[in-house]
C-alpha cells in the first residue's frame, strides 16, 4: 500500500524532492547531500522500470479474440445450377456487405439493412467477385464475363468466356480470370477488352483456375491440376505478374487465398487448412494446419462455398463433398417412393436405361481413366464393355441405339460405337476437326436413322474461332459391320443436349438465348417453331414414352415435368412442376444425364449422391459467419 502506484505519482515524489530545502530533506538527523546518491539511484531504478515497462507493453502478444459463429439463413435458392462450382455467396473487402446468388440473379445486403436489393440484368449469374473498392462485382452468365455497380446501372459485358472458374479484380484495375474450365488463367482490362493468356498450360497440365490477385498487384495465387486426378492432388501456386514466373506453394489441395492475418489457406475434401504465409518473399512458413471442417465443397471443379473480408470476418456453407466419386443409382417414381437400382455405391455417372428397360449402362471412374458398364438389373450382374477409353473428369456422354443392339459414346477424337453384348472393340463413327473440341452423342430418332449429337469446346485453343455448342444431326446405316455414319449436318447453333420426341418429329434441347440454361423445343427436322419448355432453369430434356410429358433437370437438381398437347404444327406446353424432391448428383457438366426413364413411364433411374441418398431438400442455404477469424487462425497456424 505505501508504494507508488503509478510514474505519475514519482514524478511528483521526485519533483518535490528537488525543490525542498536542506532542512526538508534531513531524515533522522541524515542531511540531503548524505541521501542524494540514494536519492539518485532510486530514480534511475524507477526509470529504468518504466522504461521496461513500456517496452513490454509494446512487444508482448495481442490479446486473441474469441472466435464468434453465427448462423445466417439466405434465401433457398442460393444453391443453384452454378452453386455447386464455387462460392455462391461473397462477402465485400471491407465487410459491410454480402453479395449472393438467389433466383438465378445477383443480390446484395448491406449487412446493417434487414432486406437485400436485386440486381437487374444479371440472370445466369454465378461465381461473382468484388472490385477492391467493392462497389462493383464481377460474375460470369452465359458466355460473358460481366460486371455490375452495386450503386445501380446495368451490367457492363468485359468479353467472352467459355465456361468460368473464377475471377479475381486487382488493384491495377485488370482482372484476372480462368474464362475456360481446361485452360491457362487470362488478364482482362476491368473496363473491357480482348483477354490476354498470362502463361501457357505446362506439359500434363489440364487447368489454371481459382485466382487471386494478391495485395499489391505483383504476384496471385491460383490452383493447377492434371488430367485424370482429382483436386486433393492439385497444386497452389504463386504466379509472378511481372516475369511470369511461377513457383508451387504447397501439393495438395485447391483454392487458395491470402489473408491479412498472414496466412495462406486451402481446402482438401471440404476441411479449410491455414499456413503461415510471407508476402514479401512468397514463401509459407512452418507446418499447415487444419482450421475448419464441413464446408460445402466439390470435388469435380475443387470449389468451396467460401468468403473472408480483410477484417477478419468468414462465410461459409455448411454442407459436404459434392462430386464426390461415390454415387448411387435409385428406381423414383412420382408418389415419391424410392428403391435401389444399384445397391453397391460407386463412383457412377450417366445412367441410361436400354430401350427395353432391362439393362442399365453406367460410366464409372477409377480415379484415372473412365469406362462404360452394363448392369442388368433382374439378374443383378455387371460387366465392363469398354476398357481406358475416356480420363476420369470428361463425360462419355452414352446413348443407346433404338434396337439395343449399340452403345454411341464420345470419345477423345470423335464418337464411337460399341456393341452392347460385349462383342468386338469400339469403332469410330465420327471425327472431330480439331483437337479442341468434344462430339458428345445425345439421342437417336426411333428408326435409328438419324443421331443427334453436340459440338462443344474441350479446352481453349489459339486456333479455336467459336466457343459455342453446336447442334449436329448425324445420318446412319446398319449392316453386318455394325453403324455406318454419313457428314453430319448442322441443326442449331448455340444448343445442346438434343433428345428426339418418341415420334421422332421434335427436338428437345438446352439453350442459353435467354441469359440462362432454358429447354426449348423445335420441330424436326424442319426447325419450324420454338418453344421454351423451362421457366426457371433447365438441363438434360428427356421425353416421356407416353407422349405428353417432358421431363428436365431443374437449377436446383430436382426432376421437374411439363405436360404438352401437339396440334399440327404447334405445342401447347403447361407451365413446368416438380416431379420429385429428391436432389440429383451435383455434377455440374451439362452434358450429363442424371436420370433415365423406363419404357412404360412409371419410373425414372435417377443418379443420386451417396451422402444425400436419403436427405430432403432444403439445407442448401444454410450458412455460418465467423467473426475474429484472423486470430483464430493465429491460434491454430503459427
Amino acid at each position: 500500500d505505501d508504494r507508488w502506484q503509478s510514474a505519475r505519482d514519482l514524478k511528483a515524489e521526485l519533483e518535490w524532492i528537488a525543490i525542498a530545502s536542506p532542512q526538508a530533506v534531513v531524515l533522522e538527523g541524515v542531511t540531503r547531500n548524505r541521501l542524494l546518491p540514494w536519492i539518485i539511484a532510486a530514480g534511475l531504478a524507477v526509470a529504468l522500470f518504466g522504461v521496461s515497462w513500456i517496452a513490454y507493453l509494446a512487444t508482448r502478444p495481442a490479446e486473441l479474440k474469441p472466435l464468434v459463429r453465427l448462423d445466417l439463413d439466405l434465401p433457398v435458392d442460393v444453391a443453384s445450377t452454378y452453386g455447386g462450382v464455387g462460392p455462391a455467396a461473397i462477402l465485400s473487402p471491407d465487410g459491410t456487405r454480402l453479395v449472393y446468388v438467389s433466383n438465378g440473379k445477383l443480390s446484395y445486403r448491406r449487412l446493417d439493412q434487414p432486406k437485400p436489393t436485386e440486381l437487374a440484368g444479371t440472370e445466369g449469374a454465378y461465381l461473382p467477385f468484388f472490385s477492391p473498392d467493392g462497389h462493383w462485382v464481377g460474375f460470369f452468365a452465359g458466355d460473358k464475363l460481366k460486371k455490375v455497380s452495386l450503386e445501380g446501372g446495368v451490367p457492363v459485358a468485359l468479353c467472352d468466356i467459355q465456361v468460368a472458374r473464377g475471377g479475381s479484380w486487382g488493384e491495377d484495375g485488370n482482372i484476372i480470370a480462368a474464362l475456360h474450365a481446361n485452360s491457362s488463367l487470362s488478364k482482362i482490362p476491368a473496363a473491357g477488352g480482348t483477354p490476354t493468356p498470362l502463361l501457357e498450360l505446362a506439359a500434363g497440365e489440364f487447368t489454371q483456375r481459382w485466382p487471386q490477385v494478391l495485395p499489391g498487384g505483383q504476384a496471385v495465387l491460383l490452383t493447377s491440376n492434371i488430367v485424370g486426378i482429382g483436386f486433393n492432388t492439385a497444386k497452389i501456386e504463386v504466379l509472378s505478374l511481372k516475369d511470369h514466373h511461377r513457383k508451387v506453394l504447397l501439393e495438395g489441395g485447391s483454392f487458395g487465398r491470402y489473408l491479412p492475418s498472414g496466412h495462406l489457406t486451402y481446402v482438401i475434401n471440404g476441411t479449410l487448412f491455414s499456413v503461415p504465409f510471407d508476402l514479401d518473399s512468397l514463401e509459407v512458413r512452418g507446418a499447415p494446419a487444419p482450421v475448419l471442417e464441413g464446408i460445402a465443397y466439390s470435388a469435380i471443379t475443387g470449389g468451396p462455398q467460401l468468403s473472408s473480408t480483410e477484417t477478419g470476418m468468414f462465410l461459409y456453407r455448411k454442407g459436404g463433398v459434392t462430386g464426390q466419386t461415390k454415387t448411387t443409382v435409385l428406381w423414383l417414381d412420382s408418389d415419391g417412393k424410392a428403391q435401389p437400382l444399384l445397391t453397391k455405391p460407386d463412383s457412377y455417372s450417366n445412367p441410361q436405361l436400354s430401350p427395353d428397360g432391362q439393362r442399365l449402362a453406367v460410366e464409372i471412374s477409377n480415379g484415372l481413366t473412365r469406362d462404360i458398364w452394363i448392369y442388368e438389373w433382374k439378374r443383378d450382374t455387371m460387366a465392363r464393355l469398354t476398357f481406358d477409353v475416356g480420363n476420369a473428369i470428361a463425360p462419355l456422354s452414352l446413348a443407346w441405339s433404338p434396337d439395343g443392339r449399340y452403345i454411341v459414346f464420345a470419345g477423345n477424337d470423335g464418337i464411337y460405337w460399341i456393341r452392347s453384348d460385349g462383342a468386338g472393340k469400339p469403332q469410330r463413327l465420327t471425327q472431330v476437326t480439331t483437337s479442341s473440341r468434344v462430339q458428345l452423342p445425345a439421342s437417336f430418332t426411333p428408326d435409328g436413322k438419324r443421331l443427334a449429337f453436340y459440338d462443344r469446346l474441350r479446352f481453349a485453343s489459339a486456333l479455336e474461332t467459336t466457343s459455342k455448342d453446336i447442334l449436329f444431326t448425324l445420318a446412319l446405316e446398319s449392316d453386318e459391320r455394325g453403324l455406318l455414319g454419313g457428314k453430319p449436318e448442322l441443326f442449331l447453333d448455340g444448343a445442346r443436349n438434343p433428345m428426339f420426341s418418341p415420334d421422332g418429329h421434335w427436338l428437345a434441347y438446352v439453350s442459353t438465348e435467354s441469359g440462362s440454361n432454358q429447354v426449348f423445343v423445335r420441330a424436326f427436322p424442319d426447325k419450324g417453331g420454338k418453344w421454351q419448355i423451362s421457366n426457371d432453369g433447365g438441363l438434360n430434356p428427356v421425353w416421356s414414352p407416353n407422349g405428353r410429358e417432358l421431363f428436365f433437370r431443374s437449377n436446383k437438381s430436382r426432376i421437374m415435368v411439363a405436360s404438352y398437347t401437339v396440334k399440327g404444327a404447334s405445342i401447347t406446353v403447361n407451365k413446368p412442376k416438380l416431379w420429385s424432391d429428391r436432389m440429383l448428383a451435383a455434377f455440374n457438366y451439362s452434358s450429363y444425364g442424371l436420370f433415365s426413364m423406363v419404357p412404360d413411364g412409371k419410373r425414372i433411374a435417377a443418379l443420386l449422391p451417396v451422402e444425400d441418398a436419403e436427405a430432403k431438400p432444403g439445407q442448401e442455404n444454410k450458412m455460418v459467419l465467423l467473426l475474429n477469424f484472423f486470430d483464430e487462425l493465429r491460434r491454430k497456424a503459427h
